[in-house]
């Protein structure tokens, strides 16, 4: 089984990722197995399973990178939060990952169960901060570790310049890449990239696509963001609302052309969150000729 960061290094030319979310149901089994089936062909960098706030699906994700690693020809990577774990449970988990092939670990501190923007309670034997998950999934296995970029800063961040410390924090402590959060421009990205250099380290930074293909992922980009979208996006998608074949289809050229600029920007990968589906993400790897 390959490393993220070898796969990413290695590429000669930009490659992309892929996301899910651990289904809830037989029929959610379905449809994410049959989208994985889709997407397998276009050999993508890797892909990952989240984790669910709270830890709340732990077992689904550890069942669907079990089958990923053991009968696709994906690289799979598990995303792993701190919250409501303790350290031996933390521990137990990452041998499950390293038991059935799992080589590459997301590690999150994650978003308190219910209210993701309520109280952040330490779990009494339990880790504090994701570097110290980081640490951890370092001790426990030789695992390629990756860790969260907030383009806006997290919402717990006092301001941009805390955050990028927190951030160069978890990639000191071991993390060989990171992924960005959504955001809305280029310069968003741009921004949070030299951030990171500025502050001395030249650790890879991934960035997150959403595609916009109903008015419903627009506002959960929004909502995942944390930030006031710019007023040209509402103005292109908004009056869209109810024509659902041409919200799809402006939405899909708004993110194509992000995709490119950031192509040209040079960076190494894009990581698209897929919402378990396949047609969006096919469509825009031809259109970037990713594949």
């Amino acid at each position: 089984m390959a490393r993220v960061i070898d796969r990413l290094r290695e590429a000669e030319e930009p490659t992309f990722s892929i996301e899910f979310f651990p289904p809830r149901d037989d029929d959610d089994e379905e449809i994410l197995w049959r989208t994985i089936r889709q997407l397998e062909p276009l050999d993508p960098a890797y892909m990952s399973i989240t984790y669910g706030a709270g830890g709340h699906s732990r077992e689904g994700t550890v069942r669907s990178i079990e089958h990923a690693a053991r009968d696709t020809t994906l690289v799979p990577m598990a995303h792993l939060t701190a919250v409501n774990h303790s350290v031996d449970e933390l521990r137990q988990v990452i041998g499950q990952f390293i038991s059935v092939g799992v080589e590459n670990v997301l590690a999150l501190r994650g978003d308190p169960p219910g209210d993701v923007m309520g109280e952040w309670v330490k779990h009494p034997e339990g880790l504090e901060y994701a570097d110290e998950l980081v640490t951890l999934c370092r001790e426990v296995g030789d695992l390629c570790v990756g860790v969260a970029a907030f383009p806006y800063g997290h919402p717990r961040s006092d301001d941009l310049e805390t955050d990028v410390k927190f951030l160069v924090q978890k990639l000191d402590a071991g993390a060989d890449f990171a992924i960005s959060q959504i955001f809305f421009e280029v310069e968003d990205f741009l921004r949070l990239r030299d951030r990171v250099a500025e502050h001395g380290s030249d650790a890879m930074i991934i960035p997150g696509v959403m595609p916009y293909t109903t008015p419903r992922t627009l506002r959960k980009a929004i909502e995942l963001s944390g930030a006031t979208p710019p007023q040209w996006l509402l103005d292109r998608l908004e009056p869209l609302t109810d024509d659902p074949k041409a919200f799809r289809a402006e939405g899909m050229d708004v993110v194509a052309e992000l995709s490119q600029q950031l192509l040209d920007e040079g960076v190494p990968s894009l990581h698209f969150y897929t919402f378990n589906r396949a047609k969006a993400t096919r469509e825009l790897v031809s259109r970037l000729g990713l594949r």
